[in-house]
């Protein structure tokens, strides 16, 4: 089977017969268009994840501030679990921090969302844009006592 075509078929099977190619330094047997496609796509999934993290967290960020009166435990250890794994996302890929700032545009939006989603807030009444510093983002204490 040609690797192109096991590329269509079986999408593990193929990125196995790739890594043994590799390992074997058989470099002019590797599919290498597809490969290029696919590491590229490895690089826009982290910026995926950080925009999809910082919406779950600015999101909560929103009901936190503008909801103080149903604030929970839930919300504070998803906070807390958004900012760990953003850290943790930042350590391990730190060419992403130059991006952060433009994640946290796109990802507010999605925050908004999530506040229309989950609450009855009117996510038109709240800003548009992040009205959240870096440092409220990730470092801001969050203290629930029930």
């Amino acid at each position: 089977m040609q690797t192109t075509t096991l590329y269509e078929q079986d999408f593990f099977a193929w990125t196995q017969r790739q890594a043994e190619l590799l390992r074997a330094g058989q470099l002019g047997e590797l599919d290498i268009e597809n490969l290029i496609e696919e590491i590229e796509s490895l690089g826009r999934q982290e910026r995926q994840e950080l925009r999809n993290r910082l919406g779950v967290l600015l999101g909560h960020l929103l009901k936190w501030y503008y909801q103080p009166e149903v604030r929970s435990k839930s919300w504070v250890y998803t906070i807390r679990e958004q900012r760990q794994e953003i850290q943790r996302q930042l350590k391990e890929n730190p060419s992403l921090k130059p991006y952060v700032r433009d994640a946290i545009a796109v990802g507010y939006q999605k925050g908004l969302n999530l506040v229309g989603r989950e609450t009855p807030l009117d996510p038109k009444s709240l800003p548009q844009s992040c009205p959240f510093s870096e440092t409220d983002i990730f470092e801001a204490p969050i203290d629930w006592h029930p």
